[in-house]
């Protein structure tokens, strides 16, 4: 049985079109699947981090399974259109995926010092190539659950090389270019199972805004190469969680207008940022963020309506799409949702001013 058949019935799920709700990618995983001390110690692990897990290796999958079916409920419940399957079976946004791959030594990972921490990074020793699916079931189990559209949510090319150490290319235009190209089979596959969106994530770009004006770009456009439908890039200044101070501005972004992707997502509730940059995206949709992933404070809906309403004033409405700021995997499971009840509220409350 779809989980659509519980949803809340006076949720606020728009279904004309105008200002549809999305989440960035995560949700917060179940205090049975994981152990959250270790995941806060983790950060956002680059390999593989299995001592997350509170659940037995021979009833993870299960364990999974129930905990995106949960995710799925709560999305459907507060009323956001497009939906993800909440990441629930992923350690970060991005190891899942990367250490996938072939040319990742998963046995002896490089070591980076960030803060006086050895923090594990994968170590890239040979020709990146996706040889199997990743997250196709993923896909297709989201798909079985939910008849509202859904969003699969890949790492990206240029943030996967920032992430690793390249220890096989001879330049990193090439290793981002491998990645975008098993990023762009596994996307195909991911559209065929169902999804309605595909979202690259893209925090890296901001990290070295010089390389991503080389590099950036044409490593988006050959991820996304042939891919029907909604595309999106999400830009982020990291988890509220891990990042208290975030900059007021992105060191890389009006040059994604030049893109071939079609939506692009990025923080504007927590971080005070000037959408006026927003006028350089002409032709494209804003995912905005405008609920916060701080858990200090949870937004009412007329707070959220405020911020769509600044949003509007630089971007059509039928190209704006409200959202969280970022991914919600480290807030609270009861925070995240009354979050995102007060997102689909506001946005209903806009919606109904603008018809």
């Amino acid at each position: 049985m779809k989980s659509a058949d519980h949803a809340d019935p006076h949720a606020p799920h728009d279904r004309d079109g105008l200002l549809p709700t999305t989440v960035v990618g995560s949700y917060p995983q179940p205090e049975w699947l994981i152990d959250r001390l270790k995941l806060q110690e983790s950060g956002v692990p680059r390999v593989r981090s299995p001592e997350i897990w509170r659940v037995a290796p021979e009833l993870l999958d299960q364990a999974q399974d129930d905990a995106t079916i949960i995710a799925i409920h709560d999305m459907e419940r507060a009323g956001i259109d497009i939906i993800t399957d909440g990441e629930a079976r992923r350690e970060s946004y991005s190891n899942r995926f990367t250490t996938a791959l072939e040319g990742i030594d998963l046995e002896r990972p490089a070591l980076i010092d960030r803060a006086g921490m050895k923090i594990p990074i994968p170590r890239v020793v040979g020709r990146i190539r996706r040889t199997r699916a990743v997250e196709v079931r993923d896909v297709e189990f989201l798909r079985q659950h939910t008849d509202r559209l859904i969003k699969a949510t890949l790492p990206g090319p240029f943030t996967m090389a920032q992430q690793a150490k390249n220890e096989f290319y001879a330049d990193d235009a090439e290793l981002i270019m491998d990645f975008a190209a098993a990023v762009n089979q596994e996307a195909r596959d991911l559209k065929a199972a169902g999804a309605d969106v595909i979202q690259l994530d893209e925090p890296w770009l901001r990290m070295d805004p010089e390389g991503a004006k080389r590099h950036a770009v044409r490593g988006l456009d050959r991820a996304l190469e042939g891919i029907a439908g909604a595309t999106a890039v999400h830009l982020c200044f990291g988890y509220a969680q891990l990042v208290k101070r975030k900059p007021s501005e992105y060191s890389f972004l009006r040059q994604l207008a030049a893109s071939t992707v079609r939506q692009v997502s990025l923080e504007a509730a927590q971080p005070n940022i000037d959408l006026g940059v927003l006028k350089d995206f002409a032709g494209k949709k804003i995912i905005l963020g405008v609920v916060s992933i701080d858990e200090a404070a949870i937004e009412t809906a007329e707070e959220v309506a405020a911020r769509i309403r600044h949003g509007l004033k630089y971007v059509a409405a039928a190209d704006l799409i409200p959202a969280p700021d970022c991914g919600m995997k480290y807030l609270p499971r009861a925070i995240a949702y009354r979050k995102l009840q007060a997102l689909a509220h506001g946005a209903a409350i806009v919606r109904a001013e603008l018809r």
